[in-house]
């Protein structure tokens, strides 16, 4: 990447918020980030210990467990610093970069991931009894390496796109993080094309996958209704109601940031809020909560470890 830029230093001014709520802001997402990251940490450890966890379904949950913990790392440190300290929103050009390929990289590999679970799902219910023979374990691993290569190579297409350009004055982010859209305005030369490409980018990875994984859930649901009890039917929707949840979360936010260019940077830093803070904290709850199986596992562990003390 040729780096023509004359900025050296970038200042994040952090999350719009009275001066007068810092405090209990930094306490809130302090406590937020610690539970992300311990939620997240228990769940790859009771997949890991438990046998009866070693399928498909967790398979993809272990990935996205190992998404969220570092999905966060990325952005909430840094957000806490500016709360805290005059200069916490201080960064270097470099680290700037390597904030936003990493913070892309992470969210788009979440959002292809969510498309594959989903797809996952729709095997499961709908084709029960060929399920094991077609998500064996190959086809789970190639599909997990193709989520992390495809999330990799549309970070490095933002990423090249946003810090080919000169930048030469302001160096203030009006954000939490570096994102794209903030800091192009940066820029000292003409960000047109740049913006473009970036919006079809983003536009045509997230409205495929949400297409997809809207797909998948009306076939699931299909499915779902042909079922003849009752109990399998309440079975199958608890299995995907979780999903749908974290889904709605996830998608919901990215999509009024990413595809809709002209909103107020005030306005885009809140709703940020919801898939760098709030959706990596909602996945353990929601998939230990809503899930019995997770749930019989958590019991035992800890079971195991009253035994051991």
């Amino acid at each position: 990447m040729k780096n023509t830029s004359r900025v050296t230093t970038f200042f994040l001014t952090g999350l719009p918020h009275p001066p007068a709520l810092a405090t209990a802001l930094f306490g809130l997402f302090l406590v937020t980030y610690v539970f992300t990251v311990l939620g997240n940490l228990l769940i790859l450890l009771v997949i890991r210990v438990d046998s009866r966890l070693h399928t498909p379904m967790y398979h993809f949950l272990t990935n996205l467990s190992f998404i969220d913990t570092w999905f966060s790392t990325v952005t909430v440190p840094k957000m806490l610093m500016t709360l805290v300290s005059p200069t916490g929103g201080a960064i270097s050009f470099h680290s700037c970069v390597a904030q936003l390929y990493s913070f892309h990289f992470l969210g788009s590999t979440e959002c292809f991931l969510y498309t594959v679970m989903s797809y996952d799902r729709y095997l499961a219910i709908s084709y029960p009894l060929r399920y094991s023979s077609i998500m064996s374990g190959r086809m789970c691993a190639l599909l997990a390496v193709g989520t992390w290569l495809s999330g990799s190579l549309h970070s490095a297409i933002q990423t090249i796109l946003t810090f080919r350009l000169p930048y030469c004055g302001p160096n203030q982010i009006q954000h939490f993080f570096c994102d794209a859209p903030p800091i192009l305005k940066l820029a000292c030369a003409d960000t047109s094309a740049n913006e473009m490409v970036i919006f079809v980018d983003i536009g045509i990875v997230v409205s495929s996958c949400f297409l997809l994984i809207v797909l998948s859930y009306v076939s699931i649901v299909r499915s779902i209704l042909r079922i003849r009890t009752s109990e399998g039917r309440h079975r199958a929707f608890q299995t995907c109601a979780s999903h749908c949840i974290v889904v709605l979360f996830f998608f919901g936010p990215g999509m009024i940031i990413y595809l809709r260019p002209s909103s107020r940077d005030a306005v885009g830093a809140i709703v940020a809020v919801f898939y760098t803070v709030l959706t990596p904290l909602l996945n353990p709850v929601v998939y230990t909560l809503r899930n019995k199986e997770v749930q019989k596992a958590l019991l035992k562990l800890k079971s195991g470890l009253v035994y051991l003390g």
